[in-house]
């Protein structure tokens, strides 16, 4: 599995990312290409510690820790997977506004790959710093993949 801690992992998202253009539709899902980079930019701003969520109640901590395996393995996420509520955005988004902060947010992950420790995840609990890594690639390689790069 590839990780966004990887120097060509990396550069590749940036690549893709570019491709995207405000009138780029999905092949799937109900965001347009604005809310879907805001949407990208949540669970890294959670790995960088710049944004908490709400710890689940304890029967939806034991489901969201029953996917944690497949938020990092190898198995490519489905198309039109539920959207927990925390992550949806809905709302106009400004898409160039969005796509450079998403592109920030990718280099000060990226620059963070030698931090070993991270606090751990609101919903999923700890993950190895490998897991983090892989974590936000096959994230961004979804939602890349249902913009079509």
């Amino acid at each position: 599995m590839k990780s966004l801690f990887d120097t060509d992992a990396h550069q590749e998202v940036l690549d893709r990312l570019r491709k995207i253009t405000a009138d780029t539709q999905p092949a799937w899902g109900k965001m347009n290409a604005g809310q879907m980079m805001r949407h990208c930019q949540l669970p890294l701003e959670i790995a960088l510690g710049r944004t908490t969520l709400p710890k689940p109640n304890f029967f939806m901590g034991l489901l969201m820790k029953s996917f944690k395996k497949g938020m990092y393995d190898d198995k490519l996420w489905k198309k039109n997977m539920p959207t927990p509520k925390q992550f949806r955005v809905e709302d106009k988004r400004d898409f160039d506004k969005e796509k450079s902060t998403l592109t920030r947010l990718l280099t000060d992950f990226h620059e963070t790959r030698t931090l070993k420790d991270r606090d751990p995840h609101p919903a999923f609990g700890h993950f190895t710093y490998d897991q983090w890594g892989q974590m936000q690639y096959k994230h961004l390689d979804h939602h890349f993949r249902q913009f079509g790069v």
